[in-house]
């Protein structure tokens, strides 16, 4: 059997320009999974209300972190496939959720190499229907379409991984070993209403206290106790104190409850308790993109100094980092040696 491997990420758009900016948007705000709410209402929605106001502001935002080989997020995805097809003999692509290369451009690319089974990557550490979810079930979508006969082994979160963990230790190393006061565990944010809706019960996940320190089946689906248990594995391998970190979510979109505190508030209330050196990750991003390299780096330093810190280090992303695609690559191996199953 022909196998190959696709890695999948969220995505970018085709440039800086307002108008590609937009297609972009309206693609991605577009998804159901994103913006959970009937379609009727949704299109005018992003198409009418948020797109046009939102994509000048983006396309500023993307020129910020634009490199001349193009969004940082592809570069470095591109970096990683080409790695990972030196150490695997097996064809390897890049897709994106959304903007390009597509998803369906990726598969088609496997097809063409005469592919029978394709390992699926989603390069998300933790499940969430905006990401994991979203990505795995378009893939599906398009080989029903394309290439029913095509079997699909997908990998699944790795949020608690050790060799994920000691990637993420490594990267951060440099960062923790000069003095700090705190350290920020700043996860994209989701609304609540999908941690909710990814909980196969339906009646556990944020409706009892607790939930996300009490053991249950929800959590293989659930954001917010993933993004726990990554930090909590964090801290305890990089032994770092109790009190001297904590976890935020950023990136809320609309006036509906989103996962809480919120990391542009918490970096305006930190200096005020006295901490004034902040070292800050966000696990929930394998490659720095917009909301790294501009919304963490660049707005969140502002508002932290602004408000009367002194030190402000953000920790790179995973990247191309060699032990990442040493994850990567032990990820193939273990579907290799049958480890995963369709």
């Amino acid at each position: 059997m022909t196998r190959g491997v696709l890695l999948l990420n969220l995505g970018s758009p085709d440039s800086t320009e307002t108008d590609d900016v937009r297609t972009y948007l309206r693609q991605f705000l577009g998804d159901p999974r994103v913006l959970d709410m009937p379609a009727w209402k949704r299109k005018p929605l992003v198409d009418l209300i948020i797109t046009p106001f939102r994509a000048p502001k983006s396309a500023e935002a993307y020129k910020k972190v634009w490199t001349d080989q193009g969004s940082p997020l592809l570069v470095y995805s591109d970096q990683v496939r080409d790695m990972l097809r030196e150490r695997i003999d097996l064809p390897v692509e890049v897709g994106m959720r959304y903007g390009n290369p597509s998803t369906e451009s990726a598969i088609r690319a496997l097809m063409a190499r005469g592919v029978e089974e394709i390992f699926l990557i989603p390069l998300y550490p933790q499940y969430a229907m905006s990401s994991y979810e979203t990505a795995v079930a378009h893939a599906q979508e398009i080989l029903e379409e394309i290439a029913p006969e095509i079997k699909l082994v997908v990998q699944p979160p790795f949020y608690d991984d050790p060799d994920y963990i000691d990637a993420l230790i490594t990267v951060a190393k440099p960062y923790l070993e000069e003095d700090f006061d705190h350290m920020l565990f700043s996860y994209h944010g989701v609304p609540e209403r999908h941690v909710k809706a990814t909980d196969p019960s339906g009646c556990y996940c944020l409706r009892i206290a607790d939930c996300c320190e009490r053991k249950n089946p929800a959590h293989s689906f659930c954001y917010r106790h993933q993004c726990f248990a990554t930090t909590k594995a964090f801290v305890k391998k990089a032994k770092i104190p109790d009190g001297k970190w904590s976890v935020s979510f950023q990136s809320r979109l609309g006036s509906d409850p989103w996962l809480t505190p919120f990391t542009d508030q918490q970096l305006e209330r930190f200096p005020s308790k006295n901490i004034k050196r902040l070292v800050i990750i966000s696990p929930a991003f394998v490659a720095d993109c917009l909301e790294t390299i501009e919304e963490l780096g660049m707005e969140g330093k502002e508002e932290f100094l602004a408000a009367g810190g002194k030190e402000y280090r953000l920790v790179p992303c995973l990247n191309d980092h060699p032990q990442w695609v040493d994850l990567l690559q032990r990820f193939v191996s273990d579907y290799l040696d049958g480890a995963l199953t369709v």
